[in-house]
């Protein structure tokens, strides 16, 4: 691998991100950092972004009484701020009402109809306006939408152009079977599968509102939001824009999206790609959803929670870390503001913080000065087996679980050897164990930096200097 494209969902704009959101752009972040040190900067390209087109957000602006750009502006700023807040380091932030955007989505439009696979027909059936989706009977449960149940299913009826969808069936059951890492975990290979099996074609145009993508040639109708949206991942990369840039990154080796994106992303994205002769994807990674004290994360339910509501009391990093430690990525996980808080004072400030203060108060006091610190490479990163088979197979928990073990080997280390007795001998004995103990904790910052990458970059500013002095603790005890 000599690059690195790496996609989020980009959300849509009927209202700001909350913390289960926020869960995929962390993980995808994490991806993105460690590929940067092991392929260098110039070679990774980070895609999130918002998606804010559609009859959701037409209907949101009318409610707040202003026009659509003006609400889908609100919305966007505000999750633009929550990700800034996490510290996610995205080479570009989408916007679906991007100019570039609509003309790479009226572009896709165009080839996809030069190839006779788009027609006008009559859509009769079922609709949920909170996936934007259309549905058959045999998809609901209980009559209601699996990811939206609140909401009522609608019965439509309305003239709109239709993606011949079904024609791509067969290739698209090849592709599932024939490339088993295109759908991470494999597990939901099997039900893409059986869904592919009844493929029919769908409506790529709505003509009830008027706030989407214009068809071209067509002042009536506006695209469906699904057909728009998939194509902002060529849009971010310079499609039609910037060729250079689209040749360098496309396709790309990562989508990261949550589970109820995946029929779209893993069957409709392909067909489209297909159809308009480009490469596919390489990979599709599924995140599970979080629950908070075991309850959905809802505005219904009151529990909405901001990521600037726990940034603001633990900082960004603290928040990285539960949830990259304390959750598995491709299942559903519990989490709770309590348990933050309990690895905050645990792993953070009692672990590594305190394991860092007592290494760099003995250099401190020992008068200890180092020839050479260690730089960010290649070479140090990708030599750990262990953390990097972790990191390729998205086990971010596993990764973290090791780094922490070197954490509490140090600590061993220190307790067994008393450096502290022989501060006053300044002996050979001393700086062999400082030695051990600094190169540790510099290889510590390394691991750490896809993670926590401000406290990475703290550690390396205290001890990449040729004296080392004692800094305020990295994380206060709560």
């Amino acid at each position: 691998m000599n690059k690195f494209y790496i996609t989020t969902a980009i959300d849509y704009v009927n209202d700001t991100i909350h913390i289960g959101h926020a869960f995929q752009k962390i993980a995808a972040d994490v991806l993105a950092r460690y590929y940067r040190i092991v392929l260098g900067k110039e070679n990774v390209f980070f895609l999130t972004g918002t998606d804010e087109y559609g009859q959701k957000a037409e209907k949101a602006a009318r409610q707040a009484s202003i026009s659509p750009s003006e609400f889908v502006k609100k919305i966007s700023d505000s999750d633009q701020k929550q990700q800034d807040a996490l510290n996610i380091s995205y080479d570009r932030f989408i916007r679906t009402t991007d100019e570039d955007h609509t003309k790479v989505a009226q572009e896709i439009w165009k080839r996809v109809n030069n190839n006779g696979d788009i027609y006008l027909g009559k859509y009769e059936g079922l609709y949920c306006e909170g996936c934007e989706a259309y549905y058959e009977q045999s998809d609901l449960i209980d009559g209601k939408c699996p990811f939206h149940p609140s909401l009522e299913i609608k019965k439509i009826t309305e003239e709109n152009y239709f993606f011949k969808w079904s024609k791509y069936k067969d290739f698209l059951i090849n592709h599932l079977k024939k490339n088993q890492d295109f759908i991470f975990p494999k597990e939901r290979v099997n039900e893409m599968l059986k869904f592919a099996k009844n493929i029919k074609d769908i409506p790529i145009s709505r003509s009830n509102f008027t706030w989407g993508v214009p068809i071209p040639n067509e002042p009536k109708q506006v695209m469906y939001v699904w057909f728009d949206a998939l194509t902002n991942y060529l849009t971010g990369i310079g499609f039609l824009e910037n060729e250079k840039l689209f040749k360098k990154f496309w396709p790309a080796e990562i989508h990261v999206l949550g589970k109820d994106n995946l029929r779209w992303h893993s069957l409709l994205w392909p067909a489209m790609l297909k159809c308009a002769g480009i490469d596919l994807p390489e990979t599709i990674l599924v995140n599970g959803f979080l629950t908070l004290n075991g309850q959905k994360i809802s505005k219904s339910l009151g529990n909405i929670i901001r990521p600037t509501d726990w940034v603001r009391k633990y900082g960004a990093d603290a928040v990285r870390y539960y949830l990259l430690r304390y959750t598995n990525l491709t299942d559903d996980s519990d989490i709770s503001e309590e348990k933050l808080i309990q690895a905050y004072n645990s792993d953070l400030a009692n672990g590594l913080g305190n394991t860092v203060s007592r290494v760099a108060k003995l250099a401190e006091t020992a008068n200890y000065k180092q020839m050479q610190s260690v730089s960010k490479t290649y070479v140090h990163i990708i030599a750990i087996e262990e953390y990097s088979e972790a990191l390729f197979e998205f086990r971010f928990n596993d990764a973290l679980s090791f780094i922490w073990k070197k954490i509490t080997l140090l600590d061993r280390f220190i307790n067994n050897e008393k450096p502290w007795e022989l501060v006053k001998t300044k002996s050979q004995r001393l700086k062999t164990i400082l030695d051990h103990a600094i190169d540790q904790i510099q290889e510590i910052a390394i691991l750490l930096e896809p993670f926590l990458p401000t406290t990475a970059q703290k550690i390396e500013d205290q001890f990449k200097k040729p004296k080392i002095t004692s800094q305020k603790p990295l994380f206060l005890r709560l």
